[in-house]
């Protein structure tokens, strides 16, 4: 077996810059076979009628409670102050134990410290309160 080392004539051989495609082109028709087989496989599920995005207004229901928190921390009831947190928990004690049990939505002062607003949530979890939520600004509209 021989071995040629350069070219014949004793030139130089010219570098080759160019990309083959070629294997590409084979891998990505490999490929699109597969996906081709494989996406009507995955297509047919178990028939699923999934809930439609819709957005409803806040309604209010008139039993549920709603709780304010200031920024300096004094709790209102509504419209009424509350005095303290032992206050707050007698009067949630008789409300938790309505049925069905209303919602406790608390309006939290966006300058109030975190504190206030874990005491509220505390005192609401000790008089057994199951659901309890924020109320927050809606973002602008673009």
């Amino acid at each position: 077996m021989a071995m040629a080392i350069g070219s014949p004539d004793g030139g130089e051989d010219e570098v080759n810059s160019t990309i083959n495609t070629t294997p590409l082109v084979d891998v990505m028709l490999v490929l699109l076979i597969i996906f081709l087989i494989t996406v009507p496989v995955v297509t047919h599920t178990i028939p699923v009628k999934l809930p439609s995005e819709r957005n409803q207004l806040f309604k209010t229901h008139i039993e549920d409670v709603d709780l304010s928190v200031n920024k300096d921390g004094d709790i209102f009831w509504g419209q009424k102050k509350v005095a303290d947190t032992n206050e707050l928990l007698e009067k949630l004690k008789v409300v938790s134990v309505l049925t069905p049990q209303p919602e406790v939505h608390i309006r939290g002062d966006q300058n109030a410290r975190y504190e206030f607003v874990g005491k509220v949530i505390l005192t609401a979890q000790r008089a057994g309160i199951a659901k309890v939520g924020f109320v927050l600004e809606p973002p602008a509209k673009k």
